[in-house]
């Protein structure tokens, strides 16, 4: 049965937060809030809880994973940003928008895309969430939590613990989350372009949605 941390959304308490943390620290794939659904979270550099994540999501390598991080500066060393991309990155972060860059080599080469050397980034704007980053001390890599051959995220933890009783380390809990996926911007082009819309408006990047 995974554990269950129960937090406070706006007033999270330290002493679940460091257990959840350490659970992460220890290889486990927790269920996690953010500003646009439920996600899946484990630790950058463990192979063993990667491939846990990527098996419980049902998805395989080619399939961008997400790193969360706690600020717009530990997001810069993850990835190559060059002044242009880090004036568009201001002005979605903290937020719900999901940003392709290329990795740097701070991100191990087996979870970057396999053909395209590129990550994922973001800062969400989740009081949770970010208590948590700051007492687990780095980003965390991230997909969103969409059950396998559906469509829509979970964005209730009930069903969330539920739905995956075994699979899963812990799930931490602080509330019902909004159910939109967060929108995807790839910035690694001369200029950007919009993957995926979801919750963040695109025109707050000054882009136009298709």
């Amino acid at each position: 049965m995974s554990l269950h941390f129960e937090l406070h959304p706006d007033d999270p308490q330290l002493r679940l937060l460091k257990q959840a943390a350490q659970v992460l620290r220890d290889g486990g794939v927790a269920a996690v809030p953010t500003d646009s659904s439920y996600a899946l979270a484990c630790r950058l550099d463990d192979k063993a809880a990667v491939d846990n994540l990527r098996r419980i999501r049902g998805v395989d390598d080619k399939h961008h994973l997400t790193l969360l991080c706690r600020n717009l500066s530990e997001l810069a060393s993850y990835a190559r940003v060059d002044n242009r991309q880090y004036r568009l990155l201001k002005l979605g972060t903290p937020g719900p928008y999901t940003f392709v860059l290329e990795a740097s080599k701070e991100v191990p080469r087996r979870l970057s895309h396999p053909s395209r050397r590129t990550i994922g980034l973001r800062v969400p704007d989740h009081k949770a969430l970010q208590a948590l980053l700051e007492v687990y001390g780095e980003a965390l890599l991230a997909t969103t939590l969409i059950p396998r051959d559906e469509t829509e995220p979970l964005n209730d933890p009930d069903e969330i613990r539920a739905r995956y009783p075994k699979q899963l380390q812990a799930v931490v809990d602080a509330g019902a989350c909004a159910a939109q996926p967060t929108t995807v911007v790839d910035l690694t082009g001369e200029v950007p372009v919009l993957l995926r819309l979801g919750r963040g408006d695109p025109a707050a990047l000054g882009l136009q949605a298709t």
